[in-house]
């Protein structure tokens, strides 16, 4: 079912309140685009690194870490800023329209930092299969290149700024910010131990300032409203407005900007209109198919960071997936393992060996030739590979599979010697064939 792509205009959103797009730089300066770019240009390193800071603006690509002090440690010499537009978690599509329909925000973004921190180039890593969003980047970029806004020192700025695109090759490894910074310095895309942290050795082994998509494009706003009134719209740990990618069982799946004061049933019921065709929530997932789900009692927690963690998961990338009462969670958490093995870059044992073996116990479960102990072992698994990973790959397995064996138990242990019938798998169907059934997509 197709939904609107973004929230009617509302008076706390800033990244999607507008009607149509803003690919033109001409509508994008109209409403004041490039103004707050010119005006910051000249501002000293330490006044924008507080205003980040009082504006408590927190990562919006996973982690939620704190802008403001995230920029404050970058190290000294060349400097680079890498913008990570790799977005490879499932249920995940926010930074997708943002540079598909708003990019010169974006670029705005890229601007202001690299004067911030003195650097003379902006990287965008972009995943692979985001083709049109590259070139719509590239149209953008060449339209600031002949308005003087790149390739040109703004007045007061400490020198030119460049802005490159730089293409993935489809690894969602890649999405990890120093297996990122391996493949654009043109290394195999594997992570890296740290320390060293990307703000001392990053992009060319020099110091780098990297953020997500979304983080950068606040920039502005924050930069052109003030810290303090971005501020205002609050948790106690997190600030402003929030991008969420909502898919699933819903009637309006779509990208929605809430404040962070929303819950869940604000994003769910009300922007999205609640579980499609009248049937009942089964579960949701908060954050991307590597975040532990959440369940109906759950719909009125708030979707700031700290709170979603509270209630035993995390904001992650800001993604929401609605399940209802037909989905199989067997089939689920086959289909979440087997996308985690296959996305494993295989530098460390636990998760090169651990989700294989994960996902076999899974098909022995879903076909009905598992033992009752093996659901245990199932957990066993889980403990052998969180915690234990070179990077948050193998977790992000783990906890999601972790999280539906706490909640649902009973379904696998209703599969052992049985399997999941046809009927009950759901629009998670596995599509294995040596599970010799077929196993629909979208249920009658």
């Amino acid at each position: 079912m197709q939904g609107p792509t973004y929230a009617p205009p509302r008076p706390d959103a800033i990244l999607l309140d507008f009607e149509g797009e803003r690919r033109d730089i001409g509508a994008y300066e109209a409403a004041g685009g490039y103004a707050v770019a010119r005006a910051q240009a000249g501002r000293p390193f330490d006044e924008i690194v507080q205003d980040l800071k009082d504006s408590g603006l927190r990562g919006r690509g996973g982690a939620g870490f704190p802008t403001g002090m995230k920029v404050s440690f970058i190290g000294k010499g060349e400097r680079f800023l890498v913008v990570n537009a790799d977005e490879s978690e499932p249920g995940t599509f926010k930074d997708r329209e943002l540079m598909l329909r708003n990019p010169h925000a974006l670029i705005e973004g890229c601007i202001i930092l690299c004067n911030a921190i003195g650097a003379k180039a902006a990287y965008i890593y972009i995943r692979g299969e985001y083709a049109t969003e590259a070139e719509v980047l590239d149209a953008a970029i060449r339209q600031a290149y002949d308005r003087g806004l790149l390739g040109t020192a703004l007045p007061s700025a400490p020198g030119p700024v460049d802005i490159y695109v730089h293409r993935g090759a489809g690894a969602y490894i890649c999405g990890e910010e120093t297996a990122l910074l391996s493949s654009l310095n043109g290394e195999r895309g594997q992570p890296t131990a740290k320390p060293p942290f990307p703000a001392v050795s990053g992009a060319w082994k020099s110091p780098t300032l990297l953020n997500n998509v979304e983080t950068v494009a606040t920039v502005p706003f924050i930069l052109g409203m003030g810290a303090k009134t971005y501020a205002e719209t609050r948790t106690e740990q997190t600030t402003g407005t929030k991008m969420m990618s909502l898919s699933g069982h819903v009637q309006r799946p779509g990208n929605y900007e809430l404040p962070v004061t929303a819950t869940f049933r604000d994003l769910i019921e009300g922007c999205g209109g609640g579980v499609a065709g009248g049937r009942t929530m089964k579960c949701f997932i908060p954050g991307g198919s590597s975040a532990p789900i959440l369940m109906p009692e759950d719909l009125d927690v708030q979707i700031a960071v700290e709170t979603t963690a509270a209630a035993g998961s995390m904001a992650g990338s800001g993604a929401v997936i609605v399940m209802d009462d037909r989905t199989s969670m067997v089939h689920l958490a086959l289909r979440v393992a087997d996308f985690y093995r296959h996305e494993s870059c295989g530098k460390c044992t636990p998760c090169r060996e651990g989700t294989r073996w994960m996902v076999e116990l899974l098909k022995r479960v879903a076909s009905g030739d598992a033992r009752m102990e093996e659901i245990d072992l199932l957990v066993e698994m889980c403990d052998r590979i969180e915690g234990k990973c070179l990077c948050p790959l193998g977790d992000a397995c783990a906890m999601p599979v972790r999280s539906y064996l706490k909640h649902f138990r009973a379904e696998f242990e209703a599969a052992v010697g049985v399997g999941v019938p046809d009927a009950q798998a759901g629009p998670f169907g596995a599509l294995y064939p040596e599970l010799k059934r077929t196993l629909p997509m979208v249920p009658a």
